[in-house]
C-alpha cells in the first residue's frame, strides 16, 4: 500500500492516537491536536471571562477572541463575520433554519426536497417543519454508484419546492455532492438550498459564495475542534428577515414588559451565554487544519481510501458501499456476520471502526442491510492503519467462516 505523495506525519501531535491504536471513527468525532487542547486549557484557565458583557480587561480581551474566532470562520468558508452563527453543532443549526426560516416561509402545498442518504439530522427536522406547515417532502434518489442522482433532482423539482437540504460529504458512503449544480437546479425552481457540511470542511476546501449555497452547517468535533461548538453559515438578507431561535440574553436589543425587539444577526440567533471555550477552540482548530493544508489532508485521505477499499475488496466475503472516490470513508459488510460482532472483533485487535446504521435509517433500506460496518480516516492515520484493519477483517473471516 503505497500513497501517491508522502503521507502525512502528524500522528505525535494527537495525544488521544497511540502508536498501535488504529483510529478509524474520525467521522463520528475526529481526534484533537494537542494546539487545540492547549488553546481550551488557557481559555479555562488564565485567560477565561465571560463575553460581550464585561467591561474589565479580561472579559475585553475575550471578546475580542471569540469575534476573531467568529472571523476566523467566516474567512475559512469564504462568508463575512456578520454570516457565522455559533450553534452546538450542524444538528441545531439544520433545527434553528428549519423552525426559523421554514417556520416563517412554508405553507401547505409547498414541498422541501432532501435525498436518499441523508443523515436523520438532516430529515427529522424538516419532516417536524413540514407538519408544522402542511408541507410534503420528497426524496432524491441514487445513482447506481451511490451518489445523489442530480438528473433526477432536476426532473423532480417544480415551483412548489421552497428547500433542499442535502450532504456535502455523506457520512455512509461518502459520496461528495456537486454543490454547485445542486444549487443552481434548487435557484432555477425558486428554492433555498441548505447544505450539511460536517464531513466535508474537515477535508477540503469549502467557499460557501462560490458552491452557491444558502444555508451551509458543520460541527467543530468533526475538524478536531471541542464539542458542542457548531457554525451555521447563512446568507444575509436570509438571515436578516429570520425571526430568533431562541429568547433570552444576548439576542436583544431593548426589553420592556410591554415589547422587546431583537439583535440583528448573527447576535439574533446567540441566544444566552454561549460556549466561549468552544468558539477559542474552533478557532485553534481552523488554523491547525490550515496550517496543515487541506489540499494535503484531501490527498492523503484519497490515498487511504484508495488503498483501504482496495484491500477489503480483495476479500472475497467483503462488500463495499459507495463509490471508488468517496471521501475519507469506506463502509462495507461482511457476508453473515452482523457488523456489531465486526467491530467488537476489530477492537480485540487494537482497531476502532463504527458500526451501525449511521444515524441514516433511510440509506440502510435502501441498502438492503440493517447496519454497516464503517472505517473513516482522519490525518494521523496512514498505511499501518490499513493493515491493522486488513488484518481484524481477515480474522472475522475465519472466526465466521
Amino acid at each position: 500500500m503505497v500513497l501517491d505523495s508522502a503521507p502525512l506525519d502528524v500522528r505525535a501531535d494527537f495525544p488521544g492516537v497511540p502508536e498501535g491504536w488504529a483510529y478509524l471513527d474520525t467521522a463520528a468525532t475526529a481526534q484533537k491536536p494537542q494546539a487545540v487542547i492547549d488553546a481550551i486549557t488557557r481559555a479555562y484557565g488564565p485567560e477565561y471571562a465571560t463575553v460581550h458583557r464585561g467591561v474589565y480587561k479580561r472579559s475585553a480581551d475575550m471578546t475580542l477572541a471569540f469575534e476573531a474566532a467568529r472571523a476566523r470562520v467566516a474567512g475559512f468558508i469564504g462568508a463575512q463575520p456578520g454570516e457565522v452563527v455559533f450553534v452546538r453543532g450542524a444538528t441545531e443549526g439544520i433545527n434553528l433554519v428549519a423552525q426559523c426560516w421554514a417556520g416563517t416561509q412554508l405553507k401547505p402545498g409547498d414541498r422541501i426536497l432532501l435525498s436518499g442518504l441523508e443523515h436523520h439530522s438532516n430529515i427529522v427536522p424538516w419532516q417536524m417543519a413540514a407538519e408544522r406547515a402542511g408541507a410534503a417532502i420528497d426524496v432524491v434518489p441514487l445513482t447506481a454508484d451511490q451518489r445523489i442522482d442530480l438528473d433526477a433532482m432536476a426532473a423532480m423539482l417544480t415551483e412548489r419546492h421552497r428547500m433542499v437540504a442535502l450532504a456535502h460529504v455523506s457520512n455512509v458512503l461518502g459520496s461528495v455532492l456537486d454543490v454547485r449544480r445542486a444549487a443552481d437546479l434548487a435557484h432555477g425552481a425558486g428554492a433555498k438550498i441548505l447544505i450539511d457540511g460536517c464531513q466535508a470542511v474537515p477535508r477540503m476546501a469549502v467557499d460557501v459564495a462560490a458552491l452557491g449555497a444558502d444555508f451551509y452547517v458543520f460541527s467543530g468535533h468533526k475538524l478536531y475542534g471541542p464539542t458542542g461548538i457548531g457554525v451555521l453559515w447563512g446568507r444575509a438578507e436570509l438571515l436578516d428577515a429570520m425571526p430568533p431561535y431562541q429568547g433570552g440574553g444576548s439576542m436583544i436589543d431593548r426589553v420592556t414588559f410591554e415589547r422587546t425587539t431583537y439583535a440583528p444577526p448573527p447576535g439574533r440567533f446567540e441566544a444566552g451565554t454561549p460556549h466561549i471555550v468552544g468558539v477559542v477552540g474552533l478557532h485553534a482548530a481552523i488554523d491547525y487544519v490550515a496550517g496543515v493544508g487541506l489540499d494535503r489532508i484531501h490527498a492523503h485521505e484519497t490515498a487511504l481510501v484508495r488503498d483501504a477499499r482496495a484491500a477489503l475488496g480483495s476479500i472475497n466475503s467483503v462488500r463495499l458501499f459507495g463509490p471508488e472516490d468517496s471521501a475519507g470513508i469506506v463502509s462495507f459488510a461482511v457476508e453473515g456476520v452482523h457488523p456489531h460482532d465486526v467491530a467488537t472483533i476489530l477492537d480485540e485487535g487494537g482497531v476502532a471502526i463504527r458500526a451501525g446504521h449511521h444515524c441514516a435509517q433511510p440509506l440502510m433500506d435502501t441498502l438492503g442491510v440493517p447496519a454497516t460496518a464503517r472505517a473513516s480516516f482522519g490525518i494521523y492515520n496512514g498505511p499501518a492503519d490499513i493493515a491493522a484493519l486488513v488484518k481484524g477483517v481477515e480474522r472475522v473471516t475465519r472466526i465466521f467462516g
